[in-house]
């Protein structure tokens, strides 16, 4: 066994930085949204015109502004990932806390799009095009807090194994959304 790795014993997961159990806990998460976006992507072969037509009465640009958001807030804590690895504490928290903002930012921005579309009369009742949009958007957005929720918890209790751990997490939100954007928003 190599002490050399952050997690010696965890076997394939021992070089992976922050708790081992988070990486286990992000490729489930992986697991669980790939069986959704292959659902997606066969109802999608069996109605396009309904996808297409039901995709143009979404916002892309609500969608895109939501995409710089939320990958502007991993970058911040890609930086407070440097900042504590520097030992510089104090940064870190800083941004994290600017990463904290741009999350909830992203949030004041999804329920927007939300009521706007209820106040529209769409529902994930609406069809199956908007069952979908609201079951993953939604989905995702619970990602969103539970990952704010570790942001804040490891900028009190800010140390290298906690930042990353909360970092690995944050950074498979911004992948899930990378590819939800696309595929909900922008493929036709």
């Amino acid at each position: 066994m190599r002490r050399d790795l952050p997690n010696p014993g965890w076997g394939p997961l021992s070089a992976l930085p922050g708790n081992p159990l988070m990486w286990v806990l992000i490729l489930s998460e992986m697991l669980v949204f790939t069986a959704f976006f292959a659902l997606y992507a066969g109802q999608r072969a069996l109605d396009p015109a309904l996808f297409t037509a039901s995709q143009q009465q979404l916002d892309p640009m609500l969608g895109g502004l939501n995409t710089l958001v939320l990958l502007t807030s991993g970058l911040f804590v890609a930086f407070a990932v440097e900042a504590i690895s520097a030992k510089r504490i104090q940064r870190s928290r800083q941004w994290l806390g600017a990463a904290i903002l741009l999350g909830l930012l992203f949030c004041v921005i999804k329920f927007f799009e939300y009521t706007s579309k209820f106040a529209a009369g769409i529902t994930p009742e609406t069809n199956i095009f908007f069952g979908f949009y609201y079951g993953l958007t939604a989905f995702h957005f619970a990602h969103v807090v539970f990952g704010l929720a570790l942001l804040g918890l490891v900028s009190w209790r800010t140390s290298t194994e906690n930042v990353e751990t909360a970092a690995a997490f944050w950074h498979m939100v911004d992948l899930i959304w990378i590819l939800l954007y696309p595929l909900i928003y922008l493929l036709r």
